[in-house]
């Protein structure tokens, strides 16, 4: 079977160098912009077929082991048919943005049988029946620490977060004190940081596993270690020796919940239009402006935050990071640092950390808040955690897709209608197996992506691609799962009405759909 998955792999890879030319060509004769609607439909082409190859790395690790089974090589089968039929007729961008050959210049994409005898209802069928009778789908590394770590957190997540997480999301509760303690015990604040600094010194691989079993559990348990991981590799590659030393401890051990302070009411993307501005005094910095969607801003300890510390210097240049202490806040007073104030933003989902919006009159940040030392460098700092957090969010979005699978799985094999499971109803159980597939191409696709940063190359290109494939694999199976519940789907005391809430962020924050596909064109056209 690996040698037909290589054929068609093959034939997906000339059809992108194909429209990599016919782009370019459009993008000569006009620009980007203008040929925007052809530039993202050739990401998210080249975005596909890259999840073709990591499927197929995860076949060949899987005969090496002696653990490519039936049940894998149906999903193989359903993944590459669906992905080259795709190809061929329409790609889907959005619920109404679908790319064709045609958007691209081209007037035809090169078939391959996969395109006819993968994806079909035999096979669809065939998966679920395996699925049905006891079998599963391998997500074994064949690597013992790596096992061992998935299995550690599958045990936390089924017993300290599954139970809670769809009352706290009824109540918009903060997540309990406690779990973040039970979080910290396990490591999950310093999975990436150093152990000289008190973390577990692993890298982005592991920190995908973790967080991938957390937002299963719940995406705000995956997600509260977010910021720090952006704090950690913020401090970690641009702070001076006394600033790590101040502060990835404590990150590490959960004893300073970080918060990441960067975006701005009129600026989403654009950061080089950042206002908020931070003052030198005689004492350090006074911070003054106003930011927007702060997560976890009132609990957290300490704000990583951009600010134009050079008024006189235009766009990125102007900007620095900071690093400001501020004392956590609680119920009754959430912002008791003077001259900072903030207010909720109520939102549909990702609850857990609540979102704020902030002003600045004047806070105060020590002398030495200045990361690294220097000003001008912010937005350069910044952009180095941006392969790190989109490849977490990939992550994210896989735990939730997979929370989604498993909660259309079990309504669908429960629930009875017409005298049996609507499980054994064709566009039931063609739904679940398509999720699945989904949610494997999306995870490997996540997963090589880890590799390629822990390896030490850039991988700007692989973070958007996984975090453009798997937020899309979120949303489509958070709401098939919730169309297998009917109507029961809509009551809020079904957990898949929280799924479908928290699924719909992730194409969103840590740079939307249009931004990812923005990046990767730019960097496959050149």
């Amino acid at each position: 079977m690996i040698g037909e998955l290589e054929d068609a792999l093959g034939a997906a890879r000339a059809y992108a160098a194909r429209a990599r030319e016919a782009v370019r060509a459009r993008i000569a004769a006009s620009s980007l912009d203008a040929e925007q609607r052809a530039a993202h439909g050739y990401a998210w082409v080249e975005t596909s077929i890259e999840a073709l190859a990591a499927l197929l790395d995860w076949a060949g690790a899987l005969r090496d082991q002696g653990a490519l089974g039936a049940g894998e090589e149906l999903l193989l089968r359903i993944a590459f048919g669906e992905t080259l039929a795709q190809l061929a007729g329409g790609l889907p961008m959005g619920q109404n943005e679908i790319v064709r050959p045609s958007d691209l210049g081209l007037e035809s994409c090169p078939s391959h049988p996969l395109a006819i005898t993968g994806n079909t209802a035999d096979t669809r069928a065939a998966l679920i029946a395996h699925l049905r009778d006891g079998g599963a789908i391998a997500d074994s590394f064949g690597d013992d620490t790596l096992d061992a770590i998935r299995d550690q957190y599958r045990r936390f997540t089924d017993a300290r977060i599954l139970p809670h997480a769809h009352g706290w999301h009824l109540a918009d509760a903060l997540i309990p004190d406690e779990t973040i303690a039970e979080m910290a015990a396990l490591g999950t604040f310093g999975v990436c940081i150093p152990e000289r600094f008190g973390g577990l010194g692993l890298g982005k691989l592991v920190m995908c596993v973790v967080t991938e079993e957390l937002s299963r559990g719940w995406i705000g348990a995956g997600s509260l270690g977010t910021r720090s991981e952006i704090a950690g590799e913020l401090i970690l590659s641009g702070g001076t020796e006394a600033q790590q030393a101040q502060w990835l401890p404590g990150i590490a051990s959960g004893a300073v919940l970080p918060t990441a302070v960067f975006t701005e009411p009129d600026t989403g993307s654009d950061l080089a239009s950042l206002a908020t501005r931070a003052v030198r005094t005689a004492d350090g910095w006074a911070i003054h402006g106003a930011k927007t969607w702060i997560t976890h801003a009132a609990r957290s300890d300490l704000m990583t935050l951009l600010a134009r510390t050079r008024p006189d210097v235009p766009g990125h240049a102007g900007l620095s990071m900071l690093l400001v202490p501020k004392p956590r806040g609680g119920d009754v007073d959430p912002f008791p640092a003077p001259g900072l104030t903030g207010s909720e933003i109520a939102v549909l989902g990702y609850r857990g950390m609540r979102e704020y919006a902030l002003a600045f009159d004047g806070m105060a940040a020590p002398a030495d808040a200045l990361l690294g030392g220097e000003e001008g460098q912010g937005f350069r700092q910044l952009m180095r955690t941006f392969e790190g957090a989109r490849i977490q969010t990939a992550a994210r979005a896989v735990g939730v897709a997979r929370r989604a699978f498993e909660l259309g799985w079990a309504y669908a094999v429960d629930r009875r209608q017409f005298g049996r499971p609507i499980l054994g109803f064709p566009r039931v159980a063609d739904k679940l197996a398509i999720m699945l597939a989904d949610i494997v191409s999306a995870r490997e696709l996540t997963y090589r992506a880890a590799r390629a940063k822990d390896s030490g190359r850039r991988c700007d290109i692989e973070a958007g691609m996984a975090k453009l494939l798997a937020a899309r694999t979120a949303w489509a199976n958070a709401d098939a799962a919730l169309q297998i519940h009917g109507g029961n789907g809509y009551a809020l005391e079904f957990e898949i009405s929280r799924i479908l809430c928290d699924a719909r962020i992730l194409n969103i924050f840590e740079g939307a759909a249009e931004i990812q596909a923005q990046v990767i064109a730019r960097g496959r056209l050149g």
